[in-house]
């Protein structure tokens, strides 16, 4: 490992909003993230392969009285988040390292107020489709997770996992869509977003790719 991650991860396991295995609060921060982490009652929500942070830490700022909780596996991206998040002063942010389909090891059911699930890996052949975060055995655990009328927002550059987690929704009794675009900044709601991009999104918008946005909810 390189002196760069060896001091990057002594960061992580220093700065208290990073949440990570080794740490007292790692075990204990299910059903607590607001008494143990953020010391308020606000609203949780939380964005899926946080990667940097980036989307993260721009509703941190857009929303002060909502937390927000940035979950990626990769220390090093978290290492970004959590770092500018400090340096800035941004209080309501923090971030979870860990699987994303290990999630409810970490929020109680109805913890989540809100969730955002940007730009994840398309996992384009069929074998793959349990993997996609969209589909049925993810969606499930956040229909445990998000509470009742709580929205779910995703996004992404691909046409494929677009169609196909309208596919899903479509097929489900439970899921009622609230609005979907295959081209969100043609769309009414380019602005709702405060303009706050994720890295990835930035890219495959300067190439001239349409970014694709579905906002459900689960009903019943």
């Amino acid at each position: 490992m390189s002196r760069k991650k060896l001091v990057r991860f002594a960061q992580n396991e220093a700065n208290p909003n990073v949440v990570q295995a080794g740490k007292p609060i790692f075990e204990q921060i299910k059903g607590q993230w607001n008494a143990l982490q953020f010391q308020n009652e606000q609203p949780l929500v939380v964005e899926l392969a946080c990667g940097r942070g980036e989307f993260t830490l721009g509703l941190g700022k857009q929303y002060p009285t909502q937390n927000f909780i940035g979950v990626d596996i990769k220390g090093s991206r978290i290492w970004k988040g959590s770092s500018t998040a400090t340096a800035e002063g941004i209080h309501n942010v923090a971030f979870l390292r860990t699987q994303i389909q290990q999630l409810d090891s970490f929020f109680a059911p109805s913890e989540i107020s809100e969730l955002w699930i940007t730009f994840p890996d398309p996992f384009p052949r069929d074998g793959d489709e349990k993997r996609r975060l969209t589909s049925p055995r993810f969606l499930e655990m956040y229909k445990q997770l998000v509470k009742a009328g709580g929205i779910i927002h995703f996004k992404t550059d691909n046409t494929g996992l677009f169609e196909y987690t309208e596919e899903v929704l479509a097929s489900r009794s439970d899921c009622k869509v609230l609005f979907a675009t295959a081209d969100f900044y043609e769309s009414e709601m380019r602005d709702a977003h405060h303009g706050i991009k994720t890295r990835y999104e930035k890219i495959f918008s300067d190439k001239g790719e349409k970014i694709k946005y579905i906002q459900f909810s689960f009903i019943g």
